[in-house]
């Protein structure tokens, strides 16, 4: 295991009604806040209604940036940030999925940089300072509402980029699991996959890390088992509970700390969506079992048997490559059931811009599970179609 320094320091207040709390965290951060969101879903469950009373009640004064897009864009982290410097906010409060709340971060950031916010995306190192960021979360996917981390689109140069920087840590993250009853199947479905790809991400990785993968399995064996009662009962709240947790514990950096981790499948989903603009979690699905099928071995076949029997239960007494084969049959079969689609055509993509993509996806993944190459991603890619 390898040297680490341990630090969440995000104030998490987990469970129903929770939003009457806002007020009073907010405030220890100062007086005028910035609400962000996405479309009108806030308004119309009561969820942005409800917050402003509370920090209108703590004397916290509000102006709001609304339309931040699915796959988040820079143009609009722009707005934010010159309201934060126009209006001199103190604290940034996303309400929303994990692209209101990666879009708030980036604001923050770019609250206190002089320049463009493509600059400090493309290399977080320009990072000075943040404005305090408070997530109430929506959606459970990415994990923004517990880690330091963001992904940002430009459409213009068709660039999604994911950033990091240890103070866009939210301070504090509201989650209350009666705001995921409403959220869809088809979103659902798309951000249990989400959270399932965190894991596995770390999961298979060229470092050894007994604790963290006893820990990750038991993370994917609750996710695989509540995800598709959350879709076949929307209100379910045990099963929103554990998705909506288990999404934060899949990459606030818990299962990484001590081992090396070097992700692959997100990536080549970034150039699937910075040049298609599809769901994010709905790529991941599509291309995960390719992923699998593809860089399967005699090197690699001991962690996907060690996979197969501890989180999809198969009988280890099989041949460990039936025992690999079985379990990504496997995971494809889950991806299906949450209404996944299973190939590239699915979502509109065809083969013209394989040879660019894959180019740009392969960029850093020589240190992943299994190198990969400009030609290698193209053949996932191919085989996705």
């Amino acid at each position: 295991m390898i040297n680490f320094t341990y630090s969440i320091p995000t104030e998490i207040w987990f469970g129903k009604g929770q939003i009457k709390n806002i007020g009073s965290i907010a405030k220890k951060y100062g007086k005028k806040a910035l609400i962000v969101y996405g479309g009108g879903s806030v308004k119309r469950n009561g969820i942005l209604d409800d917050a402003k009373k509370y920090l209108a009640e703590a004397g916290v004064d509000c102006l709001e940036l609304s339309g931040v897009e699915p796959n988040p864009r820079v143009t609009t982290v722009k707005k934010g940030a010159d309201i934060c410097k126009q209006e001199n906010i103190d604290v940034v409060i996303p309400i929303g999925g994990g692209s209101t709340i990666d879009c708030a971060k980036v604001i923050a950031a770019s609250a206190h940089y002089g320049g463009d916010p493509w600059d400090i995306v493309v290399d977080p190192s320009k990072i000075t300072d943040v404005t305090p960021v408070i997530s109430v979360l929506t959606l459970s996917a990415t994990g923004s509402e517990m880690d330091t981390f963001a992904v940002i689109s430009n459409m213009e140069t068709n660039d999604k980029i994911g950033l990091g920087h240890p103070k866009m840590r939210p301070v504090a993250s509201i989650l209350d699991p009666t705001y995921t009853f409403t959220v869809n199947k088809f979103q659902t479905g798309a951000g249990t996959s989400d959270i399932i790809s965190h894991i596995l991400e770390i999961y298979f990785s060229n470092g050894e890390g007994y604790m963290q993968d006893r820990m990750a399995e038991a993370l994917l064996k609750t996710v695989i088992h509540f995800g598709v009662i959350a879709i076949d009962e929307p209100d379910n709240y045990e099963a929103r509970a554990n998705l909506m947790w288990s999404s934060s514990w899949a990459i606030n950096d818990t299962l990484t700390w001590g081992k090396p981790v070097a992700w692959t499948i997100h990536p080549m989903e970034h150039e699937l969506s910075a040049y298609y603009d599809i769901t994010h979690g709905a790529g991941l699905a599509i291309l995960t079992p390719y992923w699998m099928e593809y860089v399967l071995s005699d090197k690699t076949v001991d962690k996907f048997a060690q996979y197969g029997v501890n989180v999809w239960d198969i009988d280890k007494n099989m041949d460990k490559y039936d025992i690999a084969k079985e379990a990504i049959k496997k995971t494809r079969e889950y991806f299906n059931a949450l209404g996944m689609p299973s190939t590239l055509h699915e979502v509109g993509i065809d083969d013209k811009l394989l040879d660019v993509m894959a180019k740009k996806a392969s960029a850093g993944l020589e240190d992943a599970f299994v190198a990969l190459t400009a030609e290698d991603v193209k053949k996932i890619y191919e085989m996705a179609l």
